[in-house]
């Protein structure tokens, strides 16, 4: 038994998503305050993100149709076509937002790749996401890519096997507790929680303090020294 593939997440991982999303749910707020006071209004879409995103997928098209539902539910249908029009505008302008790299996310990468077999599982809009791995300058560094339309132990268990030796010898590295961290323990692998400050409410969970698998560290500078610990303890099980 040995660790032979780790695979990161993407956003908010490897580079900044969430305040983007934060920003434009702000644009929101500004442009339905006659109709709704903006605690209301986040109430509403993050219930309105929550009954889409099994229709929409994850990402930016899903948060947008999720702006308009909501923008014509607290409107009651009144909503001008120039406020649509505005929400749309701002979705467009997130799928175009240039890619910022989080701290030690280049460095890290660099580093680990060569030595350990390196998949990139992130969910979201296919377009989108492979946008962002071109402007990152990152993907000739992994050894697969694999977008997913949701993180769950299943989905570990496949893409550790098809670019790996299983999900028990991979680890995966990730800002969501929910969707890379949790499923992947679950899979038999290890997973490693790097809070980013800003996290979606939908991802929230509680760490699985005291598991033999779960790892947390405050940034990606740790992860090659983390890693190198637990293959030499493997090897000396």
């Amino acid at each position: 038994m040995t660790l032979t593939t780790i695979g990161f997440d993407a956003d908010d991982t490897l580079w900044h998503n969430e305040r983007f999303f934060r920003l434009t749910q702000a644009r929101f707020h500004d442009l339905l305050a006659d109709h709704a006071p903006a605690d209301h209004l986040e109430e509403r879409l993050l219930a309105a993100e929550r009954r889409n995103v099994g229709h929409y997928g994850f990402g930016v098209k899903g948060f947008t149709l999720s702006m308009i539902e909501t923008a014509i539910e607290v409107s009651e249908a009144q909503v001008p076509a120039s406020v649509i029009a505005e929400i749309m505008a701002a979705g467009r302008e997130m799928l175009a937002h240039p890619i910022e790299l989080l701290p030690h996310a280049r460095a890290t990468v660099e580093a680990l790749s060569g030595q350990y077999r390196l998949v990139l599982v992130t969910k979201g809009d296919l377009l989108d996401q492979e946008r962002k791995l071109a402007q990152s300058g990152l993907g000739e560094l992994f050894d697969a890519i694999e977008i997913v339309s949701d993180k769950r132990a299943e989905t570990y268990q496949t893409v550790f096997a098809r670019h790996g030796t299983g999900a028990t010898e991979g680890l995966m590295v990730g800002n969501s507790l929910k969707s890379d961290v949790l499923p992947m323990i679950e899979a038999g692998g290890w997973g490693v929680y790097v809070p980013h400050g800003l996290t979606w409410a939908l991802e929230h969970a509680d760490p699985p303090l005291g598991h033999p698998r779960f790892a947390e560290l405050p940034d990606l500078s740790g992860l090659e020294a983390l890693v190198t610990s637990i293959g030499r303890a493997r090897k000396s099980e």
